[in-house]
């Protein structure tokens, strides 16, 4: 049993750093807040978005997959998501002018990192819609291992994203030393800019939906 489980372990941990890898809102939001947040900022986020994963993985289980894949659904969050992405972007931009590196120890709360983890990773239509097919597979492999395969499988998942969002809080921390205010400035800008791109582009997602 032992051996079927770390296999279901390791496939889990690939698949999920490899798509953990791929840039997206929440790689934007890592960057642009590590500079502020710490070594933490990684983490934090991936609890909020490991937090709604397993709701969503409750849904599944209890066959809401038919619901989370409808195209009405996608277009609804992508409406949604891709609103919530310029509001995010549209604040940042304003902030500009008057941003600057805090002194250690003023740092925003923990739980609002946690909570920017559900809200972007619940604005993104397209990791819903993995969820509901390339997760529901993953999900079919590990159900027939019982509770303790599904636990096996998302630990694999979610600890991928913990090492991957990790490192690049750890990269950006790194570079708070040689960071200058004119800099972090450019790097928060162009995070801005990459969430407002995911805005656009998830809007026009659901805006093609509806044609």
């Amino acid at each position: 049993m032992i051996g079927p489980l770390l296999v279901l372990f390791g496939s889990s941990f690939i698949l999920a750093f490899s798509g953990a890898m791929m840039p997206g809102p929440l790689f934007a939001v890592t960057v642009a807040e590590s500079p502020r947040q710490g070594y933490k900022t990684g983490p934090l986020l991936m609890l909020g978005h490991g937090i709604l994963e397993m709701a969503l993985i409750a849904a599944l289980l209890f066959g809401l997959a038919p619901f989370l894949s409808d195209p009405k659904t996608f277009t609804a969050v992508s409406s949604i998501g891709g609103t919530i992405l310029l509001a995010m972007s549209i604040l940042m931009l304003k902030t500009l002018p008057s941003l600057d590196l805090p002194a250690p120890g003023t740092a925003r709360k923990s739980n609002s990192l946690v909570w920017s983890g559900i809200l972007v990773s619940l604005s993104n239509p397209y990791w819903l819609l993995w969820w509901a097919t390339v997760g529901l597979g993953c999900l079919g492999r590990s159900r027939p291992y019982g509770l303790k395969g599904i636990i096996v499988f998302f630990s694999g998942h979610i600890l991928a994203d913990f090492v991957w969002y990790g490192m690049v809080s750890a990269a950006v921390c790194r570079g708070r030393r040689i960071l200058k205010k004119t800099a972090y400035r450019i790097l928060t800008g162009v995070c801005a800019g990459f969430l407002a791109l995911f805005g656009v582009y998830f809007l026009g997602s659901a805006i093609v939906k509806m044609l």
